[in-house]
């Protein structure tokens, strides 16, 4: 497996990243959409983080395998003028043929690496999977507290949400 950061996806980045959105949609994540979800959707999704990598304001960190990308992460950079300091992890996902062989760690231990280089010292994300808390606490994430009634799950329903940091 390899780790690789996107400053212009291509056509085919693109396409993998879109299936990879899509996959974890229908696979019940609470990622910020709801089904039914559309390719259109996520063209659309991917096109704005594509336009946000290319002015810098984000890191796209991806994790791909012999079959292509499998993974996802980003770190928002851009944060207000009072926390030049922080960062966000957005969006680590993960198609769930890929899950359980290392991918969700060696995207977040990417994920660190390339904040630090950016100059952050704090990390913050949510989740709303149990599976994720136990692969951010493994990291060395600290668990902040929980939020009920969050978000909508994809097919519908109110889900939680967990909130972490890490100090780099």
């Amino acid at each position: 497996m390899q780790i690789r950061q996107l400053t212009q996806p291509t056509a085919a980045d693109m396409q993998a990243l879109c299936e990879v959105l899509s996959d974890c949609v229908e696979g019940g994540a609470s990622v910020s959409f709801m089904q039914p979800f559309t390719q259109d959707k996520a063209r659309s999704f991917w096109s704005g983080v594509a336009q946000s990598a290319a002015r810098g304001e984000r890191h796209l960190l991806v994790a791909e395998d012999a079959s292509g990308i499998v993974g996802t992460v980003q770190v928002v950079l851009e944060q207000p003028e009072n926390q030049p300091h922080r960062g966000d992890v957005s969006k680590m996902l993960v198609h769930r043929r890929a899950r359980r062989r290392g991918v969700g760690e060696a995207l977040m231990r990417a994920a660190e690496q390339a904040a630090r280089a950016s100059g952050k010292t704090l990390l913050v994300l949510d989740t709303a999977s149990a599976e994720a808390e136990r692969l951010y606490q493994r990291c060395g994430w600290q668990r902040v507290g929980s939020i009920p009634n969050y978000a909508l799950l994809p097919q519908g329903g109110y889900c939680d949400t967990v909130y972490f940091y890490k100090q780099l």
